[in-house]
């Protein structure tokens, strides 16, 4: 599978709206970067946060999710506590193409800061706002900003399409807007 380059992405984007905001030049100047790149597409966080408590939750469960054991923060930047991570989601709603499979991969600005992005991929046609878990692994409080770069897509083109694409299974994350939390 090889790796799509910038203007492959911008055709994409503007043909079949593939990425809606669409930044077709990187943004750099005094922001932690955002925008088409070289090989992928820098996203933007949204101003939307969800902090992991565990005031009113003594255990986490993927099977039975208790929404208490996130807190609710809206704003230009968001603090993480120590050793905790939040929620937040794309500005940005891709459009995944059939023959195509997106890697997420944390920036390398946060990375240095001991903030990580998940790993996380974007199925053959897939369709949303990407819910993002921000872990921070310091011992200090750690600030995210929304509006500015927080992670990079990576866009591989496959020799044929999938027999089977995340839209013919109705997946459960479809066309999801803001912050989605695990479901069954």
């Amino acid at each position: 599978m090889p790796v799509l380059p910038d203007r492959w992405i911008r055709r994409m984007a503007e043909e079949r709206g593939m990425i809606e905001p669409f930044v077709e030049r990187q943004q750099r100047s005094g922001v932690i970067s955002y925008g088409l790149s070289s090989y992928g597409y820098d996203a933007r966080v949204a101003d939307e946060f969800k902090l992991f408590t565990n005031v009113d939750s003594p255990i986490v469960d993927p099977k039975a999710f208790n929404t208490a054991s996130f807190v609710d923060r809206r704003g230009t930047c968001c603090v993480i506590p120590p050793n905790s991570f939040a929620l937040g989601h794309t500005v940005e709603y891709f459009r995944v193409p059939r023959e195509v499979l997106v890697i997420c991969l944390g920036k390398s600005t946060y990375a240095r800061c001991g903030i990580i992005v998940n790993v996380t991929p974007l199925e053959p046609e897939w369709e949303g706002q990407v819910t993002i878990e921000i872990s921070n692994t310091t011992p200090l409080p750690a600030k995210i900003y929304a509006g500015e770069g927080i992670c990079q897509f990576l866009f591989l083109k496959a020799e044929e399409a999938c027999e089977t694409s995340y839209a013919d299974r109705a997946g459960k994350y479809m066309r999801q807007r803001g912050v989605a939390l695990p479901r069954l």
